[in-house]
């Protein structure tokens, strides 16, 4: 299972290479002949998809190594920290494409050649709509934040040939001169919106936020299912690139042995493991009538209590 997470995750990296290698030519050729400052804007962005997409490849391949001595919980953290050097490429494109619009808007240039730009941008949107259903399909089965964040830089270039086709078409067939510009900008703010959405998700991984409140409830609900458990407390949750990392404490009797609590704890790993299989799992037992620390802010109230309460 973890070698075909991998796989795909490598697969996607390697696919918006070769995806970025193609719209860069296409559109260094477009920009040339129409003179446009979306077009120029869209291969700026392509550009930076191709540095972006090999960050990941490099970020993925690092993360998918096996833990070592220094590393023992793994390399995921690698692909965090790929996303984030994606989210200052975007950002650095983005405010070169909204610098040239307001240069445009003031100088008025005009574009020219409508038809080769919005072909190559046509041609540009099939590519990038195949290469975001392989990426979908890679997101949903390895949860890859460096993908997530590529994702994004390939949702956001989808935008930008459509914005460079209406540019194109209102400059040339309306005789709005001012189309090109405005809609680079619009493009510089659109690539801004999905630098903060990555930017947000690789920074939650980084600093180890606990899991969604969906999922977290899924976890209780099925460590619920064990009646040999009880009172499971402070439940810590966190996900560093497609592995998941988990650790609670749970009431045991205090005459039962060591080797009666550690089959049950075992039976309750190998349950919880069936539905989250890329999880590390770390339980703790405490005997019956234990009482955390009080001045411990982290000594949660029973996950089971709470679970009953509907809280």
């Amino acid at each position: 299972m973890s070698e075909n997470r991998t796989w795909l995750a490598k697969s996607a990296a390697a696919a918006s290479i070769v995806t970025a290698l193609f719209l860069i030519a296409l559109k260094a050729w477009a920009s040339v002949e129409t003179g446009s400052t979306a077009m120029l804007g869209s291969l700026a962005d392509s550009a930076l998809d191709l540095i972006a997409s090999i960050a990941t490849f490099i970020g993925v391949w690092i993360a998918a190594q096996p833990a070592d001595e220094d590393h023992r919980f793994g390399h995921g953290k690698a692909e965090s920290l790929s996303a984030m050097f994606q989210v200052m490429l975007i950002a650095l494109s983005a405010a070169g494409i909204g610098f040239r619009a307001v240069l445009q808007l003031a100088e008025g240039n005009r574009t020219s050649a409508a038809e080769e730009g919005i072909a190559v941008s046509t041609i540009a949107i099939v590519a990038t709509l195949a290469l975001l259903a392989w990426q979908n399909y890679v997101i949903r089965r390895t949860r890859s934040v460096a993908i997530s964040a590529d994702h994004v830089h390939y949702q956001s270039d989808l935008l930008l040939n459509l914005a460079v086709i209406a540019a194109l078409a209102l400059d040339q067939y309306a005789g709005w001169k001012q189309a090109d510009p405005i809609f680079g900008l619009a493009i510089a703010a659109w690539l801004l919106w999905g630098a903060w959405r990555a930017a947000s998700e690789a920074i939650d991984h980084l600093m180890d936020r606990e899991w969604p409140e969906e999922k977290r409830q899924r976890f209780v609900e099925l460590a619920a299912k064990h009646p040999e458990l009880s009172n499971l407390h402070d439940l810590r949750t966190r996900t560093s690139g497609t592995h998941d990392f988990v650790q609670f404490h749970v009431d045991m009797p205090g005459d039962m042995t060591v080797e009666q609590a550690h089959d049950i704890i075992e039976r309750v790993e190998a349950d919880l493991m069936q539905h989250f299989p890329q999880m590390e799992l770390l339980i703790h037992i405490d005997p019956e009538g234990h009482v955390d620390e009080p001045d411990n802010p982290l000594a949660e109230q029973d996950e089971f209590e709470k679970l009953e309460k509907g809280e």
